[in-house]
């Protein structure tokens, strides 16, 4: 009797760690590494004319899509949710 008791408890407490340990894994599955958007902005906008307005566009693009697409101009590909951002009205590419 004494012996399915304590079997019991250690059956219940391990099945508690492992939904713990579950739980803990799944949280951290959900994060995601951010990018340094300055460092890479300023790659992106390093020959635009107007660079301050670039690197704010840009920053913006960062923030919301967590990508820059490599080199100055073009390479959105390998972006998409960069490449997609469009103005407020719909008709211009926001990003840079």
């Amino acid at each position: 009797m004494a012996v399915s008791r304590v079997l019991i408890a250690s059956l219940l407490l391990s099945l508690l760690l492992l939904h713990v340990a579950a739980a803990i894994e799944e949280a951290n599955g959900n994060q995601v590494a951010t990018i340094d958007c300055s460092s890479a902005c300023k790659g992106r906008c390093r020959l635009a004319s107007r660079k301050r307005r670039c690197m704010r566009e840009c920053r913006s693009c960062c923030k919301r899509c967590n990508c820059v697409p490599p080199g100055t101009y073009g390479n959105e590909d390998v972006c998409p949710c960069y490449a997609h951002l469009m103005t407020h009205n719909g008709k211009k590419h926001k990003c840079p």
